[in-house]
């Protein structure tokens, strides 16, 4: 009898360029599966956009992982899909992460028909983003131009880019990567200019936190280290209690087994940040991510907060 595994995932050129990803993985570690992909429309897919309540900072990125999980907990998939940059902190109740492949480049970079950096746009210029953590940064590195927000799937945000609608635009490095389109990145961000998004170029495989049979499959595609690094990158989110516009970045790196972080959180309009370094034990991941929020919180990161707050971000 042949063992079919469901996935479940949005249904971008992105989302299924992943998923099918992961099927081939599963399929390449545990010959004798086959591999069926379902595609589930999220609320955030239908443009239901509602900002992040305050008493719920993540309800904005469940609006994109939502239905998928709940399929997941019904047993209408048997494992999720997601980029982790969109997953909440923590998973719902009764699921988990379960493995995670080899991380994709976790830099921003900038496209552009006209200018080869951003430092070349001249004042008055647009640049499109929606991101408020792009958009804080960015103003750091060119105070001159305009920045408004951009919607779509990559290929979209491209086009608008290319009619002129934008003189440029920032996008995530993994998503022009894993579709081919790195050639249209002009310019690619250090981590000294712009910090990513936590989980930025990481494919989160998600499960029921009781299924044995998927932890054992998912065991042979898992990457300790993006792993390690992806528990990091969360727990500093979750301490920091941030949603999908928190304008905060981090980086992470393995060697000789200590992690080595750095964080950022950004005032809304970008004329206030504070930076923090830490370094910890590799196999406590987590505890480096909140020892390096919570120096952020002590350097002046709750007064950050307290105007993301009132500004409503």
């Amino acid at each position: 009898m042949v063992d079919t595994i469901r996935i479940g995932t949005r249904g971008s050129d992105l989302a299924l360029y992943q998923a099918n990803l992961i099927s081939s993985l599963i399929q390449k570690n545990s010959p004798g599966h086959t591999v069926e992909i379902i595609v589930i429309k999220t609320s955030g897919d239908e443009g239901n956009r509602q900002p992040a309540s305050l008493e719920d900072p993540f309800e904005t990125k469940r609006m994109f992982t939502r239905e998928i999980e709940q399929a997941l907990l019904d047993g209408e998939v048997d494992l999720a899909v997601h980029s982790a940059k969109d997953m909440a902190v923590p998973c719902p109740e009764g699921l988990k992460i379960a493995a995670t492949p080899v991380r994709e480049d976790p830099r921003d970079c900038f496209a552009s028909g006209q200018y080869h950096s951003i430092s070349q746009m001249p004042e008055g210029a647009v640049l499109g983003t929606s991101s408020l953590r792009r958009k804080t940064q960015a103003a750091r590195l060119n105070p001159k131009v305009v920045i408004r927000d951009i919607r779509g799937n990559v290929g979209t945000r491209l086009r608008k880019c290319r009619e002129g609608q934008y003189d440029g635009i920032i996008l995530a490095a993994a998503g022009m990567k894993r579709l081919g389109l790195e050639h249209e990145a002009v310019e690619f961000f250090s981590p000294q200019q712009m910090l990513p998004a936590p989980g930025q170029g990481i494919i989160a495989v998600q499960i029921r936190e009781d299924d044995l049979r998927m932890d054992e499959i998912l065991s042979g595609i898992n990457h300790p280290e993006t792993f390690i690094r992806l528990e990091c990158e969360r727990a500093f989110l979750k301490k920091l209690e941030g949603g999908c516009q928190l304008p905060c970045g981090i980086v992470t790196e393995l060697v000789s087994g200590k992690i080595f972080v750095k964080g950022i959180l950004l005032s809304p309009l970008g004329n206030r940040w504070v930076e923090a370094e830490y370094q910890g034990d590799a196999q406590n991941a987590q505890e480096a991510g909140l020892k390096l929020a919570e120096l952020i919180l002590e350097k002046g990161g709750r007064d950050i907060l307290e105007d993301l707050k009132r500004s409503g971000s």
